[in-house]
């Protein structure tokens, strides 16, 4: 399918620059079209693969492709179609300049005092600078291009497209959520049952943040709640109506939700929730932190897309390999700081945190040679080590342990192999894992 797109590019693309030639000279247009394409037909004959005739037009084929396919890939996210659209703002440079208004007048209701006084409402110039969205280049030799049973620079260019496209959208939704918990930023914590080490979502969790959109009055129409994952499952092993509304079979979208249009999204933004302040993008999570679910007033959301450039190596006489990357431009920011919240995923209290990994049995040298072994704990907290053996010495930092014993040479008195029992207590808790170390003597 995409070869027959590339030959009707290219036939379109002769027909224009064969036309445009003849026609400049004096000559029929038909007949420059008909000789610029004929002149293609036979291009491998004359110049190579790769070479200079043919990598315009390869180039002009491959970044229309990219550009339709990043174009088309907004659509397919439903709460990311909802923001308005300022691409015709967009300046060359990539950036976008917005009028930052001042406030608003003061109003007076039966006002006897005059004069009535002047204020002043101080406008802004804004400018936001799109995100630069770059992938490493891919290469894919002559023999691949022509052997594979396969389009392999089609499947490049469109994992590169994808690639950009998962990341950009999951920036998006993160530069949704609120920074911190406010009076027009509000973060909500779960409040349900204790699942493992979270607890669940509630319909209450969800009427709770309709209570403080409608207490910042934001209009019903264009409310929207992306769902991470977690909470659609809450929902749909709590609320049977919920799980009506998530089979839809007419439509395969989730119906509203108190005044809520829903949606869901695997890549949720993280919170700390002893502070309710999201974590940079990317960051890992801790022991502390929790999904969120974003929820936003869509027409004070903005997004915009900018420049899409492909960069096209073709093969040359000693690599003979084709090489291809992009280079693409977009921001999905709140137009202001309000109208934005965040239902978290709160860390269950009360539940005793568990070793998830370290061995019981730790075999050590007859020599002083150090062991370190690491114990790995279910809320990410470090752990402490003791014993109580006089020739044994350990030392925790982090999840790591180190054994150091002192030399048990063959003339020593004591049992063969030696042994101590090392207890490793993960920090802040009373939960404890027994660590059997044994030495063997020294041969003679």
């Amino acid at each position: 399918m995409k070869k027959i797109f590339f030959l009707l590019m290219a036939v379109i693309l002769n027909c224009f620059v064969g036309g445009t030639i003849t026609a400049a000279v004096g000559f029929s247009p038909v007949v420059g079209a008909v000789a610029a394409n004929a002149i293609a037909a036979v291009s491998p004959l004359i110049a190579p693969q790769g070479g200079a005739l043919r990598a315009g037009l390869y180039a002009e084929i491959w970044t229309g492709e990219t550009i339709k396919a990043f174009r088309n890939s907004l659509e397919s996210i439903g709460w990311l179609s909802k923001i308005r659209s300022f691409d015709s703002q967009v300046a060359k440079n990539n950036t976008i300049n917005f009028v930052d208004l001042g406030g608003d007048p003061t109003v007076l209701v039966n006002n006897n005092t005059y004069p009535l006084g002047v204020e002043t409402l101080d406008d802004a110039n804004k400018a936001i600078g799109l995100d630069k969205y770059q992938t490493k280049a891919t290469k894919v030799t002559d023999d691949e291009a022509r052997g594979l049973s396969y389009d392999k620079i089609g499947s490049v260019i469109e994992r590169h497209r994808e690639s950009v496209d998962e990341k950009k959208i999951a920036r998006a939704l993160h530069a949704l959520a609120p920074a911190s918990n406010g009076s027009k930023t509000p973060v909500i914590l779960t409040s349900g049952s204790v699942y493992g080490t979270r607890k669940r979502i509630t319909v209450d969790d969800v009427i709770a943040l309709k209570e403080q959109f409608d207490l910042m009055k934001v209009p019903v129409q264009g409310r929207v709640l992306v769902l991470c994952p977690e909470h659609v499952n809450d929902l749909l092993v709590q609320d049977k109506t919920f799980a009506q509304r998530y089979n839809n079979t007419t439509t395969g979208k989730i119906a509203d939700m108190y005044g809520f249009e829903i949606y869901e999204y695997v890549d949720a933004p993280i919170y700390n929730t002893s502070t309710k302040t999201k974590k940079n993008f990317g960051a890992a999570p801790a022991a502390t932190d929790g999904n969120a679910s974003v929820a936003f007033y869509a027409p004070r959301m903005m997004k915009a897309t900018g420049e899409t450039k492909a960069y096209i190596d073709e093969p040359d006489t000693q690599n003979q390999e084709w090489r291809y990357n992009l280079r693409h431009y977009f921001i999905c920011l709140p137009l202001k700081n309000e109208a934005i919240g965040a239902i978290v995923s709160d860390v269950a209290s009360g539940q005793a945190p568990t070793f998830t990994g370290g061995d019981t049995n730790v075999t050590l040298k007859a020599t002083a040679t150090a062991k370190q072994r690491t114990y790995a704990t279910s809320n990410g907290a470090g752990v402490t080590a003791q014993t109580d053996a006089d020739w044994l010495t350990v030392a925790a930092s982090g999840n790591v342990v180190t054994f150091t014993p002192q030399a048990y040479a063959h003339a020593d008195e004591g049992d063969n192999p030696r042994t101590a029992t090392v207890v490793v207590c993960i920090e802040g808790t009373e939960v404890t894992k027994n660590v059997t170390v044994s030495q063997p003597m020294a041969e003679a």
